[in-house]
């Protein structure tokens, strides 16, 4: 099964402690900078919306969030361009995105109001229910390559996948790390 559209949300560590319009600023200097390797577009403000997408990044190849979805805070890394190589460098491009715009916002936002992700939690989505449909074959099919990329990743094999059940939703899975992860070695992990 060839996986495109990876998404991964690395969920706040806790409530969120800060003003979700301050990330409006920090993704329109992100465009203004060249921040990120992806070409950035535009910022969308869906704060308004009910456990929704919050403060949106658009980009060409992929979008990045503060998303609120399911009531859960967190940076979402949304592939929309296709990646070449096999499911693991999808995998892997997508965590390192993710991972490292959870580090710069970390950096940008460690003053009185301090912004920290989880260093045990976060999800692995595909966004695309014809390649990935939400059903236990799916699930099957996947598990051997998902546990692999994740142990290589955190450097352990000390997690555990939580499916998501509800067959109308995106397939993927929660990740439960029981030992911390660290951003920066991620980071070097996936390095391409």
């Amino acid at each position: 099964m060839e996986l495109q559209h990876v998404n991964v949300k690395i969920y706040v560590d806790g409530d969120l402690a800060i003003d979700p319009a301050k990330f409006i600023d920090v993704f329109h200097e992100w465009i203004r900078e060249h921040t990120l390797d992806e070409l950035l577009i535009d910022v969308a403000d869906y704060r308004h919306v009910p456990a929704g997408p919050g403060v949106m990044l658009i980009g060409h190849e992929a979008d990045y969030s503060m998303d609120n979805a399911g009531d859960r805070w967190g940076l979402r890394y949304n592939r929309k361009a296709a990646v070449d190589g096999s499911n693991d460098d999808r995998l892997r491009q997508a965590l390192r995105c993710a991972a490292r715009a959870c580090q710069l916002l970390e950096e940008h936002f460690n003053g009185p109001e301090p912004l920290r992700f989880s260093r045990r939690e976060f999800e692995l989505f595909i966004n695309d229910r014809a390649l990935a449909p939400n059903t236990p074959e799916t699930l099957a099919a996947c598990r051997p390559m998902l546990e692999s990329f994740l142990a290589s990743a955190l450097g352990h094999d000390d997690f555990s996948l939580e499916p998501r059940t509800d067959p109308r939703s995106l397939f993927g899975v929660a990740v439960t790390a029981a030992r911390p992860f660290d951003l920066t070695a991620i980071l070097e992990t996936l390095a391409p």
